[in-house]
């Protein structure tokens, strides 16, 4: 068999572009970013953003990008802003969607939590069930709107999409008649809409799906409600599927090594690995091991080498073997956890959800290396480019940069 994990970005080198970074796999080695910071320490600059979002800043043609909710009588402005890379001057802000009545969301969730998308000169901007746009990079003008998606959502929506070949997948897991779908670029219509064919107890999960080829096909790999699916990403057909049960899931599946390691989740979260492949139901075929202790419900887990690390809501911090799943180390860090954790320096950020940073170093001894402190909610993982890192709380965005 032949793996190969697809980059979903091309962007120039250093453009962080989507969730998690130009490969949506939270690695950013080549990224010599300040080590220490605070609210004064090594912050180039610092912008008040209007509304909540809990979407990761994106950055491209020298814009950061990040999306918001801001109140409005009853209802929602959605909107997307972009703001000047070297100033922190807001370039442009357009609202995407105007909302009568605001939906209920989770406490930790927002009405803008999927990160922004740039290629090619456009920003993709996810609201969920709320919508799908495309915007000018430029000056935030609206190329297109795709409604067409609607579903229930639970808690609001948190999957971020992913764009391969032309088409932005986004999974739509909601309160009933969950499905995954396809929108062309280009367009912004529906190119493929499949339903879920799991029928879940409790159907709805958040999760941002990774992209993969496998022989030469390449697969949407979307963990849902009872089940992980893969789906061939030309025509959205069921490929495979493993079957365990869980709902809410959040993290996003991690490649390496043959194999896609996924949680099950959220309540009682527990880490799978799965190897790539399979047809049909692979559910005893292809499952090379499972971790439950410091399994994330939330944070997506990350893979540097043969290592994979993760951090659970509580503050776990793990590091294993990611071929055998044997565990290297296991140490409680400071408070609860949401952001993903990014590697970086060869070093290992965990953010918390308080603002605290906790920096320790890439490899199967644990050391912790520092740590750093800025005030508010930080529920968004941050983002890197050309030496710096964009870190977002629920009041403002910084830019951290020697």
């Amino acid at each position: 068999m032949i793996y190969l994990f697809v980059a979903m970005s091309v962007m120039s080198a250093g453009d962080w572009s989507q969730f998690r970074g130009p490969n949506s796999d939270g690695y950013a080695a080549k990224v010599e970013s300040p080590l220490e910071w605070s609210d004064t320490k090594n912050v180039a600059w610092k912008v008040r953003v209007p509304g909540l979002g809990w979407s990761s800043p994106a950055v491209g043609d020298g814009k950061i990008f990040l999306t918001t909710a801001v109140p409005k009588d009853k209802g929602l402005s959605l909107r997307a802003l972009a703001l000047d890379a070297k100033t922190g001057k807001v370039v442009w802000e357009r609202e995407v969607q105007a909302v009568e009545k605001a939906p209920a969301i989770h406490v930790k969730n927002s009405h803008a939590s999927p990160t922004p998308l740039v290629r090619d000169g456009s920003v993709f901007v996810h609201f969920g069930a709320l919508g799908l746009a495309r915007l000018a990079v430029s000056d935030g003008s609206v190329e297109w709107k795709c409604n067409e998606l609607d579903y229930p959502p639970l808690h609001g929506s948190g999957g971020s999409p992913v764009l391969h070949a032309g088409k932005l997948v986004v999974v739509c897991d909601g309160s009933k008649d969950p499905f995954v779908a396809a929108v062309d670029a280009k367009t912004g219509k529906v190119a493929w809409k499949t339903p879920r064919s799991v029928k879940a107890r409790i159907s709805h999960s958040f999760v941002t799906p990774t992209v993969t080829t496998v022989d030469g096909r390449v697969q949407v790999l979307a963990p849902g409600p009872d089940h992980f699916a893969a789906y061939d990403l030309a025509n959205g057909k069921e490929l495979w599927r493993v079957m365990a049960s869980g709902w809410s899931v959040v993290p996003q599946p991690a490649i390496g090594h043959g194999l896609v390691i996924y949680n099950r989740d959220y309540d009682n979260p527990e880490l799978l690995a799965v190897k790539l492949g399979g047809k049909g139901d692979i559910t005893h075929s292809h499952v090379v091991w499972r971790i439950k202790r410091g399994a994330p419900s939330t944070p997506s887990p990350l893979l540097v080498g043969d290592e994979l690390y993760f951090v659970s809501d509580k503050g776990i911090a793990s590091c294993v073997n990611a071929k055998t799943g044997e565990t290297h180390w296991s140490e409680r860090l400071k408070g609860n956890y949401s952001a993903s954790p990014i590697f970086t320096n060869g070093r290992i950020l965990f953010l918390n959800e308080t603002g605290t940073a906790t920096w320790v170093k890439a490899g199967k001894q644990f050391e912790q290396l520092g740590e750093n402190q800025v005030p508010g909610r930080t529920l968004a993982t941050p983002a890197f480019q050309d030496g710096a890192m964009y870190l977002r709380t629920d009041e403002y965005l910084y830019k951290m940069a020697k």
